[in-house]
């Protein structure tokens, strides 16, 4: 007996004669296309819905972008140069073009002592001695663990005293014994940095440290304006000069004779580099949507007869898609009043092509920046406004009209998933229907062939006469 299944029920054509199993299959094929269609439905909707979302993505990066671009001071930025070697400063947005020209009189310096030659600390009166180092600032106190010079120097460095100790090897004495020195050095330059070290618990009662004073803590000092009436020495306790012209820090490194002439000019690099940027990604964004709705069409020829088949893709006829690319379009190319007068951006480098998409040459903006820094930098960031509205009026998480769209579509996707889920359960009921009407069909007819059996065994018993012992009696 051959035994076939469907969703692992056994059915038997034995009775029947018939392929059962098969049959059910076909059925099944038969009752599974009203989900099947739904199942085509929610792949072109998730089709769609992501499409919508890489779309929105864009335009939410392009509207970040823009809204940055376009905010006052966003794009400002200066650069500041110096004319003499060892002299460098730098410029913040907040700078303005000028310059300004100074001596430098003295560069920081941070105090370096050094102690005499010694095998241990000088100060024996206790095996934990003190050390106290007084600085412009006040004094610390700090307390070995022993006069051996290296705890010495774990105290003073690890105790926050305003300097750091070093042991530095000095030979040895007449014995072989090894000799040292302690250098001892402000921890920050300038003149507030310089100190006193004493053997005590205090500076009233301790003893001065005899130490050789190498380099003298000192203050970097520029003199401005030298020889006039306005004459003006500035100092700083380190070797930068923090706001010398405003958004300007200057940094020194040697002295000069000479005067050195800081110079700040306005940096176009930023905005250009913005402006590049944000036509960049608006370029992506207009070739996404003419990949997106573009129509394709291909010929094929079979047994001599040719044939023309057109495709669209997942926006083609997406008429609220084409709008946004439109308005994309106009904030990024429509014309900006300029001291009263309409001007095409093209005069700064962003220019409207032919298909539909836009340009930029980075050259021309330099030079328009060049020519009219502020002129340009208002009509950059004017356009920079328009095109982060329109970008944010599509993107916007809450509000965006391309965000309502997603939503729709996701909501759309869940109701299809929903009615997906009950045919599963539809199909699953009906493929059972089918099989016990089957598997009572095959009972039926089993029983009918048993019946067939029994009364041909019946008749099959009855006692046979012949013709010929009839006529006899």
């Amino acid at each position: 007996m051959t035994t076939t299944s469907t969703s692992g029920l056994g059915l038997s054509g034995l009775s029947s004669g018939l392929d059962t199993s098969g049959i059910i299959t076909k059925l099944m094929a038969i009752e599974q296309q009203p989900q099947t269609l739904l199942k085509n439905q929610l792949s072109n909707v998730s089709t769609y819905r992501n499409a919508l979302q890489s779309v929105n993505t864009q335009l939410a990066a392009i509207a970040t972008a823009a809204k940055t671009a376009s905010t006052a001071g966003s794009l400002t930025a200066f650069t500041a140069s110096s004319d003499t070697s060892g002299i460098t400063a730098t410029a913040d947005s907040t700078a303005a073009a000028g310059s300004v020209s100074f001596t430098v009189g003295a560069v920081a310096t941070a105090q370096t002592s050094v102690t005499g030659v010694m095998t241990a600390w000088p100060d024996a009166s206790s095996s934990t001695p003190s050390i106290t180092i007084k600085t412009g600032t006040g004094e610390k106190t700090v307390t070995a663990l022993s006069t051996n010079l290296d705890d010495i120097v774990a105290a003073i460095n690890g105790g926050n005293t305003g300097v750091t100790a070093t042991k530095i090897n000095a030979g040895t004495d007449a014995q072989g014994n090894p000799q040292y020195r302690l250098q001892l050095r402000s921890t920050g330059t300038g003149a507030a940095g310089a100190f006193t070290a004493y053997e005590g618990v205090d500076s009233a009662t301790g003893t001065v440290l005899p130490v050789t004073t190498v380099t003298t803590a000192q203050d970097a000092s520029i003199t401005l304006y030298g020889g006039t009436g306005a004459e003006q020495t500035v100092t700083s306790s380190s070797n930068t000069f923090t706001g010398l012209m405003t958004g300007v820090n200057v940094t020194v490194s040697a002295v000069t004779t000479s005067p050195a002439t800081i110079t700040v000019k306005p940096d176009s690099s930023k905005a250009a580099g913005a402006a590049s940027s944000l036509t960049g990604n608006l370029i992506a964004f207009f070739s996404t949507i003419a990949t997106d709705t573009a129509v394709t069409t291909s010929s094929s020829t079979s047994g001599g007869t040719s044939s023309t088949s057109t495709t669209g893709a997942v926006f083609t006829g997406d008429t609220g898609i084409r709008a946004l690319n439109d308005q994309m379009l106009s904030a990024a190319t429509g014309a900006v009043t300029v001291n009263g007068v309409l001007t095409s951006p093209s005069s700064i480098g962003i220019t409207l092509t032919k298909t539909g998409t836009i340009t930029f040459d980075q050259g021309v903006f330099t030079r328009a920046m060049a020519s009219d820094p502020t002129g340009t930098m208002a009509m950059f960031q004017t356009i920079a406004g328009r095109i982060s509205d329109a970008a944010s009026a599509a993107s916007d998480p809450l509000s965006g009209t391309l965000t309502q769209k997603i939503t729709s579509e996701q909501s759309q996707e869940s109701s299809l998933n929903s009615q997906i889920s009950d045919w599963d359960t539809r199909l699953a009921t009906i493929q059972q229907n089918y099989q016990n009407q089957f598997n009572a069909m095959e009972t039926a007819l089993n029983t009918l062939s048993s019946q067939a059996s029994w009364l041909t065994g019946q008749i099959n018993s009855l006692p046979s006469y012949s013709s010929s012992s009839s006529s006899s009696k």
